[in-house]
């Protein structure tokens, strides 16, 4: 199984080092030339994650993305949601043919406002049965110290899921897997906004006695959402069957994959969403927090697009509503955030 890679940042990046430490050559897609050649003479990404070094003998590296999909078996798309639809815009409707799609991508296209797998079924005629998604609790940088993570990948072909997974499980990455394609993208879209709303909850110098409950509250409203698509196996502690290959429970909220990522997102100090969200806590404006964390914080479009999604699901999403306001409304963080103090349990 050969795999390819589109992109460059730094979970791009932690992927390929995953891989690689497999001894699994792989296709990466380079836009950047600079960044390209870095990588064939000095065998580190010198813009991220630039501490893990690279055997050259398993990159093939390119800047033309037809060549890297072609020669791929499975194809790991992480590009910035914001990215991704530019990233393939010019690529033949047959491009995805007999290939399996990973997606990286923790965040909502924001131009159609839909999920990867809906624009590659629409665009590429990619079925579901050939989309996985490869989600966290887990850093890059953590990835990059070989610090113990967990990736959960997720397909409605289960055995295929965990097929490639093994490609991905290292002595410091635990793998899980699960069908629940769905409900692990839709959480991972919604934990960034919430993060969003922790960091601007730090930066107005909210304690930690607070962000517990915050976050809390968070989960609770990210369950009301899942639940009102369609998504099952949300309730803490309601485990209906053992999963068939791996023998574990069934996946709900309280699972890494959900409450983990939820909790290490808003939490962490290598959070992008969370340092976004504390720059406009202390009074950046969005540009200018956007200027400064010089990364994509994928929050900020996934506020927006979940708020547009909410009025045809009309889940109870206050808070959600409340960090949307802050960033695309101009509502003041300190009004926000007193709004948000009332609606807490």
């Amino acid at each position: 199984m050969r795999f390819g890679i589109i992109g460059s940042g730094s979970w791009a990046t932690s992927l390929a080092k995953i891989l690689t430490d497999n001894n699994n050559a792989i296709n990466w897609w380079i836009r950047n030339e600079r960044t390209l050649i870095h990588l064939q003479t000095r065998h580190h990404n010198p813009d991220y994650t630039s501490s893990v070094q690279f055997n050259s003998d398993l990159l093939s590296l390119n800047n033309n993305i037809s060549r890297i999909i072609n020669d791929s078996d499975c194809v790991v798309m992480a590009v910035p949601s914001a990215y991704a639809i530019s990233t393939l815009h010019d690529l033949p409707k047959n491009s995805f043919q007999n290939k399996k799609i990973i997606s990286a991508i923790k965040g909502i296209l924001p131009e159609k406002n839909v999920l990867l797998n809906d624009f590659l079924k629409s665009e590429f005629n990619v079925e579901l049965e050939n989309y996985f998604t490869v989600m966290g609790p887990c850093h890059a940088e953590e990835v990059a110290a070989e610090k113990l993570s967990y990736l959960t990948f997720s397909g409605i072909d289960e055995m295929m899921a965990r097929k490639i997974a093994d490609h991905f499980t290292t002595p410091y990455i635990n793998t899980i897997t699960n069908d629940d394609v769905f409900g692990v993208q839709y959480a991972a879209i919604l934990k960034n906004i919430y993060a969003l709303g922790a960091g601007i909850a730090h930066g107005l110098e909210y304690g930690d006695n607070f962000l517990s409950v915050f976050i809390a509250n968070c989960a609770d409203e990210m369950a009301g959402f899942l639940r009102r698509v369609g998504i099952k196996h949300i309730e803490v502690g309601v485990h209906e069957n053992e999963d068939p290959i791996s023998h574990k429970k069934n996946a709900n909220y309280a699972a890494s994959v959900y409450l983990g990522d939820l909790l290490v997102t808003c939490y962490s100090l290598y959070s992008r969403n969370r340092t976004f969200g504390n720059m406009i806590g202390k009074g950046y404006s969005v540009k200018a927090a956007q200027l400064e964390l010089n990364m994509v914080a994928e929050g900020y479009n996934a506020s927006k697009c979940i708020y547009l999604i909410n009025k045809e699901v009309n889940a109870e999403m206050p808070i959600a509503e409340t960090v949307y306001k802050i960033l695309w409304e101009n509502v003041k963080a300190r009004q926000g955030l007193e709004q948000i103090e009332r609606l807490l349990v």
